[in-house]
């Protein structure tokens, strides 16, 4: 079994209307443009460090990115029926949640002169969430409160070992913070409130076939965590540490140049999310809730103009698998997604880039049938309609 102690961190969270299950893809700017496709080799700033470390070893001078992505979104809940122990089901109100959200992010690649090797360095977030319901909403102990937020410190290494192949690899340090919480009535509350710091790997490889055509696969390992901090769930009284188990992630990328103005390219990403089975706590002879995942992942493309030698665009679309199997929660209302994104760089001197981008997410409208029978027999059940914007800028420069 895979664990480390670990928390959440208040650096960056988003409602669940960003990436599937709780991954965020928000490492930067200019991936958001093309929908993060070909992300794990087109290498064309200091962000690759965070996607594949191999593929460093394409910059060839040292380079540092900064920037930051900006996520409005809202999730809408209708058709809503809840049913409690002391009545009939009964028909609850339209909610919606809103939420606005900035991440940051900043990567530094440093190739090592008259070596093959380059060195890297990223701070980042690959999780998060953030979805509060008001004290008025009628199904307490289905909505509350539920936030995670990571931040993802990473040190990496790449080795060009000839004209073809590069291998890389880095450590990842992860730190933060997180609240869950739920009020059915005072005496049987859920609450959790943890943090810390645990600590990761990832591996990766990138093949030149020649100088128009390239492929890239990274792994990222991700933890168990064991969250210290205070824990009282539901009846088995009060605790200080819960587990929460986080999914390893796959990532295959090609790039293709067709001529002196156009390029394709694509990612096909896989995530393990049936490692998130449930939230236990070794101190619990049961579950604090189950989730049971399947694995997901997601596929997208997207293609780049170079406008002049100054302007370069880019579009993307990304098709972004749910996680979600049998049970379904109102807390994560998680559904499958599309991504329509468009960005481009404008290169204001051969040091100094500038990238923006926008993207529109939009979810396939699902339903919710979640019980609860910890304490006496609850349920709901509810259609979930999920949309965002997404904007972001980044700064690349050139030493």
């Amino acid at each position: 079994m895979k664990k480390i102690i670990f928390g959440f961190t208040a650096l960056s969270a988003t409602l669940q209307a960003h990436a599937a299950g709780f991954q965020l893809n928000a490492q930067s700017a200019t991936g958001l443009g093309r929908a993060f496709a070909g992300d794990a080799i087109i290498a064309d700033n200091a962000s690759i460090v965070a996607k594949n470390a191999a593929a460093m070893s394409l910059i060839d001078k040292p380079m540092f990115s900064i920037g930051a992505v900006n996520i409005a979104s809202q999730v809408d809940f209708s058709n809503i029926r809840y049913t409690t122990p002391s009545s009939s089901t009964q028909a609850v109100g339209d909610t919606g949640l809103d939420n606005n959200t900035f991440i940051p992010n900043a990567h530094l690649v440093y190739p090592l002169e008259g070596t093959d090797w380059t060195l890297g360095a990223t701070i980042h977030s690959n999780f998060g969430t953030d979805v509060e319901f008001e004290d008025s909403f009628e199904a307490p102990i289905f909505g509350g409160k539920t936030y995670l937020s990571s931040i993802n410190g990473g040190f990496s290494a790449a080795h060009q070992l000839n004209e073809s192949w590069s291998l890389g690899g880095g450590i990842d340090l992860i730190y933060g913070e997180g609240e869950i919480s739920r009020t059915p009535n005072s005496a049987t509350p859920l609450r959790i409130d943890a943090n810390g710091v645990g600590l990761g790997f990832n591996l990766g490889v990138a093949y030149l076939v020649d100088e128009d055509n390239r492929f890239g696969l990274s792994y990222r390992y991700s933890p168990e965590l064991t969250a210290d901090g205070d824990v009282y769930a539901w009846e088995q009284g009060k605790t200080d540490s819960v587990d929460i188990p986080l999914p390893d992630t796959i990532e295959f990328s090609g790039y293709h140049k067709l001529n002196a103005k156009w390029a394709a390219h694509y990612s096909l990403q896989y995530v393990a999310w049936s490692e998130f089975d449930k939230l236990t706590s070794e101190h619990y002879s049961a579950s604090i809730k189950d989730y049971a995942w399947k694995n997901a992942g997601h596929v997208s493309v997207g293609i780049t103009h170079q406008l002049n030698k100054d302007i370069e665009l880019r579009a993307g679309y990304m098709y972004d698998l749910s996680p979600v199997d049998q049970i379904s929660s109102l807390s994560i209302p998680d559904t499958d997604r599309h991504w329509f994104t468009f960005g481009g760089s404008y290169a204001a001197t051969d040091q100094l880039k500038l990238d923006l981008s926008i993207g529109y997410l939009t979810g396939m409208q699902t339903a919710i049938n979640e019980s609860q029978t910890v304490v006496d027999e609850y349920n709901i059940e509810a259609t979930v309609n999920t949309r965002a914007w997404l904007v972001g800028a980044q700064l690349n420069y050139t030493f």
